[in-house]
């Protein structure tokens, strides 16, 4: 199976679940999917894979998929419960540090076989965790904050506060992902990289995110059908 397909059904998949925590477990479901998607995507970006004509690192979909989180949040519960999501982001972000290193400071067994390729894995865990972490507080707070203006310009000039889901949900992580995409590569792997690939997984990232950002909006609209659908049935 080629990367291209992996990665297209990955993005179907990611997102379908998103949906599916926030139907069923709603904001503590996505609450957990933050989570996860935290821990998950400070290890695949590790991994740099070549598809669709460019070099790209891995997690960018599953971090996407947590800007996804914030706008369901923000547009059924509230700006407050989007930026708990977000706190909840930096939290782990800061254990997972502290617990991967401390995997580091024990000494192996002679039978062992894993500490070895663990230890070349997560030597590099701290610049990486450090680097999503300040960019983490950057963007998703920006995205949040921004989700919120669009709503507040849109419902100021139209009065309607349920019209263009499309423009808030997409003219906040567009913009938030551009500084994303530009902020992540150079903190964690400059000097690591050449100039010329981190130029590329700039770009490609950027690529990746707009594509995602697009493409989770038919999800956040799933997801906030289903929501009035489920609690409109609650109130009769």
């Amino acid at each position: 199976m080629s990367n291209e397909l992996i990665l297209i059904i990955t993005l179907i998949v990611e997102f379908s679940l998103v949906v599916a925590v926030a139907a069923t477990l709603e904001e503590q479901g996505l609450y957990m999917w933050t989570v996860v998607a935290t821990v998950a995507a400070n290890i695949e970006v590790l991994i740099l894979v070549h598809a669709f004509g460019m070099d790209m690192t891995l997690g960018n979909i599953l971090f996407a998929s947590t800007f996804l989180v914030t706008d369901i949040l923000s547009e059924l519960y509230g700006k407050k419960k989007a930026q708990l999501a977000v706190t909840l982001g930096v939290v782990t972000d800061l254990v997972f540090l502290a617990v991967s290193q401390s995997w580091l400071l024990y000494t192996p067994a002679g039978e062992d076989f894993a500490s070895g390729p663990i230890r070349e894995i997560f030597s590099n865990t701290p610049r990486l965790i450090i680097a999503s972490l300040v960019v983490y507080v950057i963007v998703q707070y920006f995205d949040v904050w921004l989700y919120h203006k669009w709503w507040d310009l849109t419902n100021k000039k139209y009065n309607d506060r349920r019209g263009f889901l499309w423009l808030r949900n997409n003219g906040s992580t567009l913009i938030s992902q551009l500084l994303n995409a530009v902020l992540y590569p150079v903190f964690a792997f400059a000097g690591t990289y050449s100039t010329k690939t981190l130029i590329s997984i700039i770009v490609s990232s950027y690529v990746i995110f707009i594509v995602t950002s697009l493409a989770d909006t038919p999800f956040i609209y799933a997801a906030r059908k289903i929501f009035e659908k489920k609690h409109a049935k609650s109130a009769a």
